[in-house]
């Protein structure tokens, strides 16, 4: 798997790609989030490619306190090959060179096997509440 920046042509697999891991719901819709992100730091944003064809993304972010990791997603074909590792590394990589200290993401309650994943990774439980507050409709 190659690993390199998001293009505006990949939009269609990818968000065919988190569809198929079950990562579009209806308050967010895939294509604004593309949008939002390519305003900032689009650098942050990759997909890997395997055989011509996207098999992962993650989407990295970084405000000056903390970086955070949205979109991490490898097709379920393509995985336990070690793909989704690699996306992560990759973003740590770009988000440490950033100054970024720490990253927070979140996991849906009750996703045991991507918290399982995370923790392999050296993520851990900060035993905080997320809370989230809508400020645009999708």
């Amino acid at each position: 798997m190659k690993i390199r920046a998001y293009e505006v042509s990949d939009k269609d697999s990818v968000i065919s790609l988190w569809a198929g891991c079950g990562l579009v719901v209806p308050q967010n819709d895939p294509s604004r989030d593309i949008e939002r992100k390519l305003k900032v730091d689009p650098d942050l944003f990759l997909v890997g490619v395997d055989e011509g064809s996207i098999v992962a993304t993650v989407m990295g972010g970084y405000e000056g306190h903390r970086g955070w990791v949205n979109y991490l997603a490898v097709k379920p074909s393509a995985q336990r090959k070690g793909y989704g590792q690699r996306m992560m590394r990759a973003v740590e990589g770009l988000l440490k060179q950033k100054g970024c200290p720490k990253i927070n993401l979140q996991v849906r309650a009750g996703n045991e096997s991507v918290i399982a994943f995370y923790a392999a990774m050296g993520y851990r439980n900060d035993n905080v509440v997320g809370l989230g507050k809508r400020l645009e409709q999708d």
